[in-house]
């Protein structure tokens, strides 16, 4: 029966810090009893036991109608931190963000993966300590360590299945990970980052998120949650075929998403970066127009399977798409030609998080985990 009792006032103070968590509206101790139904000393003891914990605090005052004004309360977003680390083929990108997925601190670092997974997680355990240190992060509130890795990994996050940029197969991830004392979560960087849209949009009921990097990736956010499939391996949309026998692919295929619409395509076979790149194509050199218009076209292609297959909003995230609102109007007339149902093609968003979405959605794993048993 005691059990049971710390049980119910667990929930009741998670409920209350979940309101405040969740509204946007100004919020004070009054407020609260009405919208959960609790009484005022309830509302007043599970305050303070927040307060106490350095999780809530007041926020300013109501304008005054005559009576007496109300505190507004709030969470403090940097009660707890939690990082989020992007592993690709030739660079780290570390982030740490508070419990609103707030950005606190980035920092990347230029380095090739190493197969020798053992001296490459003992590189990546410094370069994190080095990272901490720099950004000051207090370890008494650090949540753990996400990392998110270009491949497909099994339940658990022990096991990458298969990994092509990284050129890894069938391959365990204890060797990149026990030298980190912190709690560890790994996750595929595509999902990660789609369950950052996700959370970032306020919560869509179902997106298919579409990630334009160096590959090419994508999640399926049903009600908050990644569609794994049954072998965790949904939402890989890089490697749907969009042109038989086309481009060789990273996987061994031909013909692949991951082949035309990856930013590797531009950086590797041009030598030159993305800004680069994009001057010229507002510049109108021919090269670069006729690549960047054969890219467009693939990634339409890309997108109506996507949208014919799930029939759902498709968010394009990933950094190459920070150069691409200009070109949505044209993006949306290839994919128009495709779809035979929609007139208006107002289903293809870009994503929110162009830039640090990755790791800031391996780090969000950490919040949600800590929302649900504060």
């Amino acid at each position: 029966m005691e059990a049971n009792i710390t049980e119910r006032r667990r929930q009741t103070r998670s409920s209350i810090y979940r309101y405040l968590y969740e509204t946007k509206e100004f919020c004070s101790r009054q407020s609260l009893s009405l919208a959960l139904g609790l009484s005022l000393p309830t509302i007043y003891q599970n305050l303070t036991e927040l307060m106490d914990g350095g999780l809530v605090c007041y926020s300013g005052e109501t304008q005054s109608t005559g009576g007496r004004k109300a505190n507004g309360l709030s969470i403090v977003p940097d009660a707890r931190i939690a990082v989020g680390v992007s592993i690709t083929e030739n660079r780290l990108r570390f982030v740490a963000a508070d419990l609103r997925l707030n950005e606190l601190a980035y920092r990347k670092v230029p380095c090739r993966f190493s197969s020798n997974i053992s001296d490459y997680g003992a590189f990546l355990a410094r370069e994190l300590e080095l990272f901490l240190e720099e950004s000051q992060i207090d370890h008494g509130r650090l949540l753990g360590i996400g990392i998110a890795v270009p491949g497909a990994i099994t339940s658990g996050g022990h096991h990458i299945v298969l990994a092509p940029t990284l050129g890894l197969r069938d391959t365990d991830l204890e060797e990149l990970t026990r030298q980190i004392p912190y709690p560890i979560f790994v996750e595929n960087d595509a999902t990660s980052s789609g369950y950052a849209e996700w959370f970032i949009r306020g919560g869509q009921s179902s997106i298919a998120y579409l990630s334009l990097e160096n590959g090419v990736g994508g999640a399926v956010m049903v009600n908050g949650a990644a569609y794994a499939g049954d072998n965790r391996r949904s939402g890989e949309f890089g490697h749907m075929c969009v042109e038989p026998g086309g481009l060789p692919c990273s996987c061994g295929r031909h013909g692949c998403l991951e082949a035309y619409c990856s930013a590797r395509r531009i950086s590797d076979d041009l030598g030159i970066t993305l800004k680069e790149f994009f001057d010229g194509v507002e510049n109108h050199v021919w090269e670069y127009e006729l690549l960047w218009n054969d890219l467009l076209r693939h990634l339409a292609v890309g997108i109506s399977n996507i949208r014919m297959a799930l029939d759902c909003n498709v968010v394009l995230g990933g950094f190459l798409t920070q150069y691409l609102a200009p070109y949505l109007p044209l993006l949306k007339r290839y994919v128009a030609v495709n779809d035979p149902f929609a007139k208006e093609i107002d289903y293809i968003q870009l994503g929110v998080l162009s830039r640090h979405a990755v790791p800031l959605g391996a780090a969000l794993h950490f919040v949600q985990e800590f929302l649900s048993t504060v």
